[in-house]
């Protein structure tokens, strides 16, 4: 076995009778001895900027991808006009020239890269209105049918939503409802007595909880348990291949999935809304008993008083569409999942926070349709 030295690539340069320059290279081209000489680089790139140069491999110990990169390069990615290199040696460099070398990115100006990236968002966010508009108008053909036809209406489906959406939310929405209740009666109690105007504290909790905070809390509760659940149970027949399942039956994806959910979740939270204001005001009455001495008669008998009845409707209607939104939405991102679990996440996630988002949307433009309407 030779020993290390004589082992180690060799640029051999010679010149002939006809004063042809001739590169050879010699010893082990390999990857442990080429670490050993990094000055190879440059030198192979300088000899390789003469394209008269011929270029000799045949007497090559060993070449391994390593070094056929390192020459690969050094030449400019292209073979010498001149070369004379064994077979093996020659796969190995069409190798790295059948290698498709990624351009370098252009890099733009930044008012540009920021105006690209705008259009991009832009473009997004019309294409995913687009579906979700389809999606709509599917859900409308769907009801077009069921008004023609009501021995179709998917009954167990509807059913099992109800009971998943609203009978298993109870406990949640309840408990924050009344815990909000105190802490917006506490805080309120504690500015009303340096004002002398304990009483009104009536007022505030009746307008603000019957007409606002009641069927947002309840609302912003659903669409983080029931609207993810949903996107996920979709998501999850995606992976399993139940939805190309239905396809093949001919079963409609809207008629048995979105449907059901929607008028489920359009029925459920107005009365989730109202459970959750009632539990709200419980709370409310008992901080404002502990804290100011009023009884819960007086709330009883001051607050259809304080409180028209305009408002009750007004937050039952808001909680339709909240219900309608939020079960569209998760629908539209169940049906956007990809067969694998990152999309799944992904796409679970983004539909709690676009729900979420809608319902504070919505909210907004109702409190600005219905300004004054309802006030005492």
């Amino acid at each position: 076995m030779p020993n290390l030295p004589e082992q180690l690539p060799v640029v051999e340069i010679t010149t002939d009778a006809q004063a042809q320059r001739q590169v050879k290279l010699l010893g082990n081209w390999s990857l442990r001895y080429l670490l050993t000489l990094p000055e190879l680089t440059a030198q192979l790139t300088k000899l390789a900027d003469d394209n008269q140069i011929a270029w000799d491999l045949r007497a090559l110990q060993r070449l391994d991808n390593t070094g056929a990169l390192m020459l690969w390069q050094a030449w400019g990615r292209k073979f010498p006009s001149k070369l004379s290199v064994n077979p093996t040696e020659q796969q190995l460099l069409e190798h790295w020239q059948q290698q498709v070398i990624a351009p370098k990115p252009v890099i733009l100006p930044k008012s540009q890269r920021i105006y690209a990236a705008l259009q991009k968002m832009g473009l997004d966010i019309a294409l995913q209105l687009q579906a979700f508009i389809a999606l709509l108008g599917q859900l409308l053909l769907d009801v077009k049918h069921l008004c023609q036809k009501p021995e179709d209406i998917p009954w167990a489906e509807i059913s099992i939503s109800i009971h998943q959406t609203g009978v298993r939310a109870l406990g949640i929405t309840a408990l924050v409802g009344f815990l909000i209740g105190i802490v917006l009666s506490y805080l309120s109690a504690l500015q009303l007595k340096m004002l002398g105007a304990e009483i009104y504290i009536i007022d505030i909790l009746g307008l603000s909880i019957i007409r606002e905070l009641g069927p947002l809390l309840a609302a912003i509760l659903v669409a983080g348990r029931s609207g993810s659940a949903m996107t996920a149970q979709i998501g999850i027949m995606r992976v399993t291949e139940e939805l190309d399942a239905l396809s093949a039956m001919g079963i409609s994806h809207s008629l048995r999935l979105v449907l059901p959910r929607v008028l489920a979740l359009s029925l459920v939270l107005p009365l989730l809304s109202v459970w959750t204001s009632a539990l709200a005001l419980l709370g409310g009455m008992y901080a404002a008993q502990t804290m100011l001495d009023i009884s819960y008669q007086q709330f009883f008998l001051k607050i259809p008083e304080v409180v028209p009845l305009t408002n009750l409707f007004i937050g039952l209607v808001k909680s339709a569409v909240f219900g309608l939104g939020i079960a569209l939405i998760a629908c539209y991102f169940g049906f956007k999942i990809q067969p694998n679990t990152e999309s799944l996440g992904n796409e679970t996630t983004n539909s709690v926070v676009v729900a979420i988002t809608a319902v504070i949307m919505i909210d907004a433009l109702f409190a600005i349709v219905f300004m004054g309407i309802g006030m005492p």
